[in-house]
């Protein structure tokens, strides 16, 4: 009695040892990811799941040893419930329980599922147990049936990505560089654009007036230029332009 007591107790040691060794892995985990989010790559993810897998393999395995006393065999019962806060529980379970009342004991000493979902599964058990092999036989064929269906539907429209995908050369050209230059050469520099001075009685609708006569651009709220202002700017031009031509002939008398 007292080898099989020792060899308990060295078991329950190894246990303890592999839970604390997998909670380690695991806060390294948790830290990692909300610390050093920014700069942790999938290799070390990786690892460090390795770690934890390992801890739970090598957990498997102690439980599974011939040598293992049967745990499911013992049976635990609370020593002592009670409504006050108990420091050493706190410290045992690092703050996460700090009472051991008769609210806690059913969930942390439960070793059956919570009775609601007991009851469902014992009624799904009963409602299996009475359905006959050819009705099951018949749900299973129309269970497949649906399946395949979705499953052909998902298999097409991957086809028919696949296939847009590998036609599709590159991103469509929605704009033409050439003509963007072109437009932009027309509006800050005026190029391609044509237009007639007209000396007559004043401007017609839609003629553009050259800058060099056009005169300066009226204020905000002022008068604005008027067509009898533009044909006077218009009737101005053509006298300076003989007086430039008679004093020219005057310079060079001998150009005759």
């Amino acid at each position: 009695m007292q080898r099989e007591e020792k060899h308990f107790e060295m078991t329950l040691d190894a246990i303890l040892q592999r839970l604390n060794d997998l909670k380690l892995a695991v806060l390294s985990m948790i830290q990692k990811l909300e610390m050093e989010y920014m700069d942790i790559n999938w290799p070390t993810f990786l690892d460090n799941f390795a770690i934890i897998s390992s801890h739970l393999t090598g957990l498997t395995k102690i439980l599974a040893k011939e040598q293992c006393p049967p745990l499911r065999n013992r049976t635990v019962l609370p020593l002592l419930v009670s409504m006050d806060r108990d420091e050493t529980l706190v410290n045992i379970t690092e703050g996460r329980v700090p009472v051991f009342s008769h609210d806690i004991v059913p969930d942390y000493l439960r070793t059956r599922p919570d009775p609601i979902t007991e009851q469902k599964m014992q009624q799904n058990e009963q409602k299996a147990a009475n359905l006959t092999n050819d009705a099951a036989m018949k749900q299973v064929t129309q269970y497949n049936k649906v399946v395949s269906h979705v499953l052909d539907m998902v298999s097409k429209a991957r086809e028919e990505w696949e296939i847009e995908s590998s036609s599709r050369t590159g991103i469509q050209q929605t704009s033409s560089m050439t003509d963007t230059q072109l437009l932009v050469a027309t509006v800050g520099m005026g190029k391609g654009l044509q237009y007639k001075a007209n000396y007559g009685p004043g401007p017609g609708p839609g003629m553009m007036v050259p800058p060099s006569i056009r005169g300066p651009t009226p204020p905000m709220g002022g008068p604005s230029m008027s067509p009898g202002n533009v044909q006077q700017q218009l009737g101005k031009a053509p006298s300076a332009v003989k007086t430039n031509i008679k004093s020219a002939n005057q310079v060079h008398p001998f150009s005759r």
